[in-house]
């Protein structure tokens, strides 16, 4: 399967637009150029594919020979990858922007900008929720032991990303002890079984015409989900209206623009608010800029 993207995409700068490449299902090289996940078309049909780019084409290639594939599955599959790669995100307004800053021109040039994001919504908020409060590495442990854990195995040993479904089966206590995630278990457990019961839909969030104002208090009414984590889940629905400000974004700001200076949240919050509705990917450009440059 092949994708033709737009002149403006790169797959390596989208792979390392932030951590999440790090994270089971994905998988990259070590040269961040190429990417595996699983793609899990039913309850019973989990893909495992290798994405990369050859000769300016997106290839998608499906590691397990066993699974048959329909028309409709190739169609599917490709549909995810473009929304995964966010291929037909529209940055020609942001990508004018960063020109006329002097110290944001290697954005455009280098066709960086697009944030990877989960197959799913729900996988988002997982993870998202998994950096609350802690160090990456915590973040990597309770990823992996919920793919591990509560996943399905492909073939190949990887492990698909676990469904609500199948997650809202387990008990409060299950999830502390084998999962590790602490004080986040009781918030993982009513997310999964509210999508269960289809209390709240939150696949619809990617294509939800609502102001960022109310989608951020829609995130904000999930238990677990405070002021960082919507910010940064906004910013995967493709919304840039908020910052998602942590500790490691504090201390980037205060290297780039205080000398190491310590500064407030709010200082922070006012230094970007000319950028409009752009100011969460500014804010994550600079504070990633070292990765690209």
């Amino acid at each position: 399967m092949t994708i033709t993207p737009s002149v403006d995409f790169d797959l390596h700068r989208t792979i390392n637009s932030h951590g999440w490449y790090d994270l089971p299902p994905f998988r990259a090289n070590e040269q961040l150029t190429e990417l595996q996940t699983i793609i899990s078309l039913s309850k019973l049909k989990h893909v495992p594919v290798l994405i990369r780019e050859l000769n300016s084409v997106i290839s998608i290639v499906p590691t397990n020979k066993n699974i048959r594939l329909s028309k409709i599955d190739k169609e599917k599959i490709k549909n995810i990858v473009r929304s995964m790669l966010r291929m037909d995100e529209q940055l020609d307004e942001f990508y004018r922007l960063c020109k006329r800053e002097k110290h944001l021109r290697w954005v455009p040039k280098r066709r960086a900008g697009r944030i990877l994001r989960s197959p799913t919504t729900f996988e988002d908020i997982v993870k998202m929720m998994f950096t609350t409060n802690c160090s990456w590495a915590l973040t990597k442990i309770m990823t992996e032991h919920l793919t591990r854990k509560l996943g399905t195995k492909t073939a190949d040993g990887l492990f698909s990303f676990p469904s609500a479904e199948t997650i809202a089966k387990k008990s409060e206590k299950w999830l502390r002890k084998e999962i590790s995630c602490g004080y986040r278990a009781p918030f993982l457990l009513k997310l999964c079984k509210d999508i269960s019961d289809k209390k709240i839909d939150v696949e619809s969030f990617r294509n939800s015409n609502l102001p960022t104002d109310e989608l951020y208090w829609q995130l904000r009414s999930i238990k677990g989900i405070g002021h960082y984590a919507a910010g940064n889940i906004l910013k995967l629905i493709g919304k840039y209206d908020y910052l998602g400000i942590d500790s490691w974004v504090r201390t980037r700001f205060s290297e780039i623009h205080k000398k190491g200076k310590k500064v407030s949240d709010a200082f922070i919050e006012e230094h970007y608010n000319r950028y409009g509705s752009w100011r969460g990917l500014i804010c994550l450009m600079e504070v990633t800029s070292d990765w690209h440059t």
